[in-house]
C-alpha cells in the first residue's frame, strides 16, 4: 500500500473533511393522521401508506 513521502498539514486535512456532516432526515406529514414519518414507509402512528391501512396498531 502507498504511503505519504511527507506529512500533509492540518489545513489540508481539514479542509477535505468539510463536508463530512450529517443531513436531517426528511419528515413529511401523514396523510391519515398527521403525525411525521418518513417518506415511503408505513406511519408508525397509524399503520397507514398510501390511503390505506397495512398493519394494524395495538394500543398498549
Amino acid at each position: 500500500m502507498a504511503l505519504p513521502k511527507r506529512r500533509h498539514s492540518r489545513a489540508r486535512g481539514r479542509k477535505r473533511r468539510t463536508n463530512w456532516k450529517l443531513d436531517a432526515p426528511n419528515v413529511i406529514k401523514c396523510e391519515n393522521c398527521g403525525q411525521g414519518r418518513l417518506p415511503h414507509h408505513i406511519c408508525p402512528a397509524c399503520g397507514y401508506y398510501d390511503g390505506r391501512q397495512v398493519i394494524e396498531i395495538r394500543e398498549a
